[in-house]
């Protein structure tokens, strides 16, 4: 038995990994503008590698050499495609041995169900980006399905990582956390909305934006969601009073976000057993602030921009451990008790002080 949880929990791991490594790549496929380098789905002009494809791509780079076909952004597209259905693979043996095992392992296997329905859910979203030529709407929302998958997957980890329960006092900050956790939520949307409609630029100063704390915008412009890209609801270019609009309320919210969701995780840090992550919280929270800055100082590097998207995630996976810590009931045997301020949340099992044969 103990052997099929060492298995079990491995395979977790490394599914929880690769999710965070795709998350991170996805980034890097939609700002290098290479969410259309295989303009077709799920292969490249209908061939399995871009190899196989190597007119239909040598002749659209000659036609447009700057747009969005070329060979270097026709294998990023099919490598991220490539570790996306590894990734489903992998969930699916999760759920397999969840189910098979449910009785070993300790808990069902719904948690690992719901996990495979949302990757098929990201799988057809990332069909849709493709055939829907990266309409917004349709890019944020593969990007929140990106988080939602790492969430779960941050869960089914974290549950598999054993540990005393919090005090009564610590668990009544769980509604805050709720709270800063859909503030976080939102505030990952705006971004992915920043990043589809390309406003990253939108305001070249700060703290203001274009010269005042309140810019010209056309809010009803920038949010209207059901438009093609680089386009207003009317079939228009969209204007530079759309994009401000767009990146203003992105930055704005950012300051909310960091002021709720720090001030929850300083709180947090009082307990030992929620110490790590909510300090790791603190410092992304940190890092946010400096990338967010950079990528406009230095006018959107690609590496900075990328990490930007990764402190993302990692806010996600601090937020879904601390949950499912504060929201842990006591598993311990009979007999065991623990030293909350020797217990190391990276370990696999707490130590106990003492318990009895």
């Amino acid at each position: 038995m103990a052997d099929i949880r060492q298995r079990y929990r491995k395979l977790v791991y490394l599914t929880w990994f690769l999710t965070l490594d795709l998350i991170m790549f996805g980034a890097f496929v939609r700002l290098t503008d290479s969410g259309l380098g295989c303009p077709d789905w799920p292969g490249c002009y209908g061939k399995l590698t871009p190899l196989g494809a190597g007119a239909h791509i040598e002749q659209a780079y000659q036609a447009m050499p700057y747009g969005p076909v070329s060979w270097g952004k026709a294998w990023i597209e099919m490598i991220h495609r490539y570790v996306g259905a590894a990734l489903g693979m992998l969930i699916i043996a999760i759920v397999w041995m969840a189910w098979r095992h449910r009785h070993t392992l300790g808990h069902s296997a719904r948690l690992a169900l719901f996990t495979l329905l949302a990757v098929c859910v990201q799988g057809a979203f990332g069909a849709w980006t493709v055939t829907h030529k990266l309409m917004p709407i349709i890019v944020t929302t593969h990007l929140l399905g990106g988080m939602s998958v790492l969430a779960l997957m941050t869960w089914l980890a974290v549950r598999e990582n054993p540990g005393p329960p919090v005090s009564p006092v610590t668990r009544r900050w769980r509604p805050w956390l709720i709270g800063a956790f859909l503030l976080l939520t939102i505030q990952i949307g705006l971004g992915g909305w920043v990043s589809t409609n390309y406003a990253a630029l939108a305001c070249m100063d700060f703290p203001q934006c274009h010269g005042q704390w309140i810019p010209e915008m056309d809010l009803h412009g920038g949010f209207s969601l059901f438009r093609a890209l680089g386009e207003l609801p009317s079939g228009e270019m969209i204007s530079q009073a759309a994009l401000t609009a767009i990146h203003w309320v992105h930055r704005n919210m950012a300051f909310l976000v960091f002021l709720v969701l720090g001030s929850v995780a300083w709180k947090l840090r009082a307990d030992p057993i929620l110490r790590r992550p909510a300090t790791l919280v603190l410092l992304l929270l940190l890092a946010q602030l400096i990338t967010g800055l950079t990528t406009i100082f230095f006018q959107w590097p690609l590496l900075i921009a990328v990490l930007h998207n990764g402190g993302a995630a990692g806010l996600v996976l601090c937020c879904v451990t601390l949950l499912v810590r504060l929201s842990r009931k006591s598993t311990v045997p009979q007999g065991i008790q623990y030293d909350k301020h020797r217990y190391s949340g990276s370990r696999l099992a707490p130590a106990p002080v003492s318990g009895t044969d």
